[in-house]
């Protein structure tokens, strides 16, 4: 799994979710125009995801999930969550899922937050608290992993 992009997991997640819930729906949650209520957690997590990621292109930092991290990010999104990217893409799978109507298609933002949770964000936290001490652990301190200050 770690070998595995973020945005490549996601991509993958949008053809399951789509393809598993016109295939095997199991509960129809969502009908006809209601669906388009999954455009705005989609526009949202992609914006979130967008917003981050410039971020961290107009600081000239490294994004990539598997190098070293060599600039500690806490402005902007940051500053309300230490993973606004992974936010973003969970909330976009979640509008794909509202979008798609089906129970089943939530399996897509279920299975990403936890490969998120189990892989990517420890392994991404090992190395931030090795590359930066004190300094990263006083962010965990004060920024929640999804969401809010603490």
């Amino acid at each position: 799994m770690r070998s595995i992009l973020p945005p490549i997991l996601v991509l993958i997640l949008i053809i399951v979710a789509i393809v598993i819930g016109l295939l095997a729906p199991v509960v129809s949650l969502i009908d006809g125009w209601w669906r388009l209520v999954g455009l705005g957690p989609i526009l949202g997590g992609a914006a979130l995801t967008w917003r981050s990621s410039a971020l961290f292109e107009a600081l000239r930092t490294n994004i990539h999930t598997f190098r070293d991290p060599d600039v500690l990010v806490v402005d902007g999104p940051f500053a309300w969550s230490r993973n606004p990217m992974y936010l973003g893409f969970a909330t976009l799978l979640a509008g794909v899922a509202i979008a798609v109507g089906s129970l089943s298609a939530w399996i897509a933002p279920v299975a990403f937050v936890t490969a998120a949770g189990r892989w990517y964000i420890p392994y991404e936290e090992a190395r931030m608290v090795a590359h930066f001490g004190d300094d990263y652990r006083m962010y965990q301190q004060h920024c929640r992993r999804w969401i809010g200050r603490s």
